[in-house]
């Protein structure tokens, strides 16, 4: 290692790898006591609006002002008309729930089949412990169906953990057997260890966060699916360039300290990559992104610092135990060696092709239509689901949008004049007036047509803020369709800033790590097509409705916007991580001395084979996810498995070679103020005396292999 430090490190790691081991056991169980739990600590509903949106605000103000929530929290779906006794006795057993605020009739059924009876909860309460406590009061009366928001946060978060764990029971049988097949022998230890240590890490770490800032519990299911990934991708390079250097240099310090500092350096760009990908998500003021970018990070830095840990010390325990056993690995790299000068030799037509047949899966994505986190999200076999299904479908009112707005006055008459005035905007179908909630609040109830996403409410959202700014009068507007509209609006004012921040990261650190300036635009572009190839699949099917019967969704006309956001950013950030392993093994073949095509060529028989194993075993381990029955996470588990999928067997294999056989020696170009910096900054990994000469006989030896 250059830096004497990280030199002294890795010797102590190699010298005692059973006591790093052993230490490393205990801290995962440490992380397991202290982080395990945080899965229960975690927020299960809210974060697709930012706090200070005026939908807050106007909620805000409502509970301020009466000491409850604007909306009932809880609806109970009763069999019989209103008149019967059923109906009494569910609201005597509602009311008497801690947390409860005003119990009261929500109406009946067409038929007369049923009966609506609505709570409303305390304005300090947790809504997950009435909602747990009111599910429990009425888990033995067959003829009451608990639903309402609140209830349905608290069945997601039970759902999330139920979809986890059956996601990691189907994943873990197939990711064990492949990695037995593509580590081969004690080396598929390796990818488990790391995976298990990065998960707990990442664990403990956000609970230390969660205690600052309240995350959601939907980034759980990121940290394994990406925790498990990125720790059999980075132990998979880590082993491949072990065995080439235990081919060379036997089970020596110096194959663990070449393998480190090449390999190992290329982890951490990687990390670093990955992290920033996901970072950018924390721009926008939303809860859901913040946590999703957060998460996304941590773990891609734990899985760093846990594969640079662990992999040197079982290096240094089972040396040349983890060596090649057959020669089957040197034929794939010869096929991989070959294919890349095969696409060389007409590198302008392959990468037009590529790159003509990517855009054409990605035109999809450019018509996707943005719809709320709504009732379709609650898997059908769930109580809150069975309310909102049953209320659309038998009650009056199911084709209107409630727009609340809430006004701040100490004069009656300016309240009932705005009332007025709203109840004659476009849209609104049922004259409304101000109720005095005390301490100068009014309420003012709106019925406006047609759903929350719908253009109607949406419009008329903007028109009462626009009536309120032109009448001087303190109005704030809640409701479903104001919230979509605050968060479309949070989202397109963070847009620039996240996406300037997505580039600019992703080009400092592969300018850092390459000196060219030439890469990075090229890494952009390339994930920008793997990005859209994976958006597109989800518009092609989530929005379309298509294979439902096999995903078992429900489809609502469109995509959720911030799932759409955190897939594009973890498909952009593993697109970027395998771009990352294979330019650093063309510039090491580069830098010690081979041709530009010869570089491409060695670099890609190196790690063809690699990055096409790791991007199927994180397929299986993050694409697992697609099996959940809440719909956004499935498209997240999709997205992500079709990006890391097409990366690695279209994109690295045949666009990347055909553009930088193109470009040739101008892939490498950068501004002499530039190539100065990146030659102080000294990150460049050197080599020996004898560099040119290995790889030279490298590239000869995958150009014979058969």
């Amino acid at each position: 290692m250059t830096s004497s430090p990280l030199s002294r490190a890795l010797k102590a790691l190699h010298a005692a790898p059973r006591r790093v081991l052993v230490a490393v056991f205990f801290f995962v169980i440490v992380a397991g006591v202290l982080g395990g739990p945080v899965a229960g600590a975690l927020e299960t509903e809210g974060g697709f609006v930012a706090s200070n949106a005026d939908s807050v605000r106007a909620v805000e103000r409502v509970e301020a002002a009466t000491g409850r929530s604007l909306s009932a929290g809880i609806v109970l779906l009763v069999e019989g008309g209103s008149d019967g006794p059923a109906v009494d006795t569910a609201a005597d057993i509602l009311k008497a729930v801690d947390g409860i605020a005003a119990v009261g009739p929500g109406g009946s059924a067409a038929d007369g089949s049923s009966s609506l009876v609505t709570g409303t909860l305390e304005a300090g309460a947790s809504s997950d412990d009435v909602a747990a406590d009111v599910l429990e009061a009425f888990a033995d009366d067959p003829a009451v169906t608990v639903g309402g928001q609140a209830v349905a946060g608290v069945q997601l978060s039970e759902r999330v953990a139920a979809d986890l764990s059956r996601a990691e029971l189907m994943a873990f049988p197939i990711l064990v057997v492949l990695s037995l097949l593509i580590f081969g022998g004690r080396a598929a230890v390796l990818p488990l260890a790391v995976g298990i240590t990065t998960v707990m890490g990442t664990f403990l770490a956000l609970a230390g966060i969660n205690q600052v800032y309240g995350l959601s519990v939907f980034a759980l299911n990121l940290v394994i699916g990406l925790g498990l990934g990125l720790a059999i991708d980075y132990t998979l390079f880590l082993v491949s360039r072990y065995r080439e250097e235990l081919d060379r240099q036997g089970p020596t310090f110096g194959a663990v300290a070449t393998t480190m500092r090449t390999a190992g350096r290329t982890v951490a760009f990687s990390a670093a990559t990955v992290a920033v990908a996901l970072v950018t998500l924390t721009v926008f003021p939303l809860g859901f992104l913040k946590s999703m970018g957060l998460a996304g990070a941590v773990v891609s830095v734990v899985a760093a610092v846990s594969s640079l840990v662990v992999t040197p010390a079982v290096f240094g325990l089972w040396g040349a135990k983890l060596a090649r056993r057959s020669r089957r690995t040197s034929g794939a790299e010869g096929r991989w060696y070959r294919l890349s000068q095969l696409v060389m030799r007409r590198p302008g037509l392959v990468a037009v092709t590529t790159a003509a047949v990517m855009v054409a899966l990605a035109v999809p994505a450019l018509r996707a239509e943005w719809t709320p986190i709504d009732g379709t999200v609650v898997p059908t076999d769930l109580s809150a689901r069975v309310v909102s299904d049953t209320v659309a479908q038998e009650y009056e009112g199911s084709g209107t949008t409630p727009v609340t707005a809430v006004v701040s006055t100490d004069d009656p008459a300016e309240a009932a004049a705005f009332a007025d005035a709203a109840s004659s905007v476009e849209g609104v179908e049922v004259p409304a007036k101000a109720v005095d909630l005390g301490q100068n609040t009014w309420q003012v109830d709106l019925v406006v047509g047609g759903d929350a996403a719908g253009d109607v409410a949406q419009r008329a959202v903007a028109d009462v803020r626009d009536l309120a700014s032109d009448k001087g009068v303190d109005a704030l507007v809640a409701g479903p369709a104001a919230e979509f509209v605050d968060q479309q609006a949070a989202i397109a004012a963070g847009l620039p800033l996240a996406i300037a921040l997505l580039v600019g990261l992703t080009m400092l650190v592969l300018w850092l790590m390459t000196g060219s300036v030439v890469l990075p635009v090229k890494a952009v572009v390339m994930n920008v097509l793997t990005v859209g190839v994976a958006l597109g699949v989800l518009t092609f099917i989530y929005q379309d409705g298509r294979l439902t019967g096999l995903l078992g969704y429900t489809p609502n006309g469109g995509i959720e916007p911030t799932d759409f956001l955190v897939a594009a950013a973890v498909v952009f950030a593993l697109s970027t991580d395998y771009g990352v392993f294979l330019l650093g093994r063309i510039r090491e073949s580069r830098e010690a001395g081979l041709s530009e095509r010869d570089a491409v060529a060695t670099g890609l028989g190196r790690t063809g084979s690699v990055v096409t194993a790791a991007a199927i075993l994180l397929a299986v381990a993050i694409g697992a996810f697609s099996t959940s029955s809440i719909s956004f996470m499935q498209q997240l588990g999709l997205a992500t498995a079709v990006g890391v999928l097409v990366d690695a067997f279209v994109v690295r294999s045949l666009l990347v070679p055909a553009l930088m056989g193109l470009l040739g020696k101008w892939n490498w170009w950068s501004p002499m103020p530039l190539r100065r910096l990146h030659d102080r900054i000294g990150l460049s990994e050197g080599g020996s005396d004898q560099a040119q000469h290995l790889a030279q006989a490298e590239a000869d030896r995958l150009a014979r292999t058969p």
